[in-house]
């Protein structure tokens, strides 16, 4: 690995729109999810209990799913020089995966490894520069949720005549459909791919599959990376509890959602520079989201946005699909 790694930050992560967005977070007690991944001992967190309890880690036969609507995409390709764009890309695992089957089948591959942390976009390059010539990576670091030139940011890196494929994988959860959706819809272009994934609600029945799946999250490890945001802001592990719930979508459009909040017990001033936010015992601030699908909630999210699957790809346990899509 070289000793020097060139990132692009949006101005989305800009230390005072991040600081405002921090405000903003407490003052609505709504967390940005973004603020889970703030730090080098966060993404570790992250990674971590990704490892413990994501299907696509624990379950060979999710990991399958996932290598084969790679296979499906890199069939639909008619370029040599591909563009791998990963929104949200984690620790870049899946999407090195891409990058490799798209090496042995003769295609030139760059990644743009995307996220709202700089930790989690370098772990995403080194991963993939184990398959990819480094100069061929062009991070980037913004805030999808806050950002509204995400075409135009793309646009401006480095990469020409490249067919587009956009990885969202494990994102939809954490966003709510109207505000994100709109945003992926402008951002694919007539050529782009698109590949999907979901966590989705096994079973038969909706809202016994959600609550099926709580202990996925209400665990130690996701309990430890969480209270992280809360800890390093000053407050106690002893001025609260953490909960989790699962909650109607307050939209109204029947999806499910797993929550987190965490409720004060005591009173606790949190301080940011010159501001301070006080809390009251019995008020809650809501750490965490993670919406459940269905892969007929997901058509249909999408092609009310324009965008239509072309195919897809779902874990036998039911809890987890991946989708190929496009304009």
């Amino acid at each position: 690995m070289p000793p020097l790694a060139r990132v692009t930050i949006h101005a989305s992560q800009f230390p005072q729109n991040v600081r405002r967005d921090l405000l903003e977070s407490l003052r609505t007690r709504q967390v940005n999810h973004k603020f889970h991944y703030d730090s080098v001992k966060q993404t570790g967190q992250w990674l971590a209990l990704h490892q413990a309890f994501s299907p696509s880690r624990t379950d060979p036969d999710c990991a399958a799913a996932y290598d084969r609507s790679f296979a499906a995409a890199a069939s639909r390709l008619r370029s040599r020089r591909v563009h791998v764009i990963g929104l949200g890309c984690g620790g870049g695992q899946k999407d090195t995966r891409l990058l490799k089957m798209l090496q042995a089948a003769d295609r030139t591959a760059f990644y743009t490894p995307s996220d709202v942390s700089t930790a989690m976009v370098l772990v995403a390059q080194q991963a993939a520069g184990a398959v990819i010539p480094w100069e061929h990576c062009s991070p980037l670091v913004c805030d999808l949720g806050s950002m509204d030139d995400l075409p135009a940011a793309l646009g401006a890196l480095p990469v020409d005549n490249a067919t587009r494929v956009i990885t969202f994988f494990g994102m939809i959860p954490n966003f709510e459909p109207q505000v994100i959706m709109p945003k992926l819809a402008a951002l694919l272009r007539p050529m782009d791919l698109l590949l999907f994934s979901a966590n989705l609600a096994p079973g038969a029945d909706y809202a016994t599959g959600v609550q099926s799946i709580l202990p996925l999250y209400d665990n130690a490890l996701t309990r430890e990376w969480l209270m992280t945001f809360l800890l390093d802001l000053g407050v106690a592990s002893g001025d609260g509890d953490l909960s989790f719930c699962v909650e109607d979508d307050p939209a109204g459009n029947g999806l499910k959602r797993v929550a987190a909040y965490f409720c004060f017990l005591r009173s606790r001033a949190i301080h940011v520079d010159d501001d301070c936010l006080e809390f009251r015992p019995g008020e809650r601030i809501r750490l965490f989201f993670s919406y459940r699908h269905t892969p007929e909630l997901v058509r249909a999210m999408l092609g009310r946005h324009g965008i239509e699957v072309h195919g897809q790809w779902l874990a036998a346990s039911g809890q987890e699909g991946v989708f190929l899509a496009g304009r």
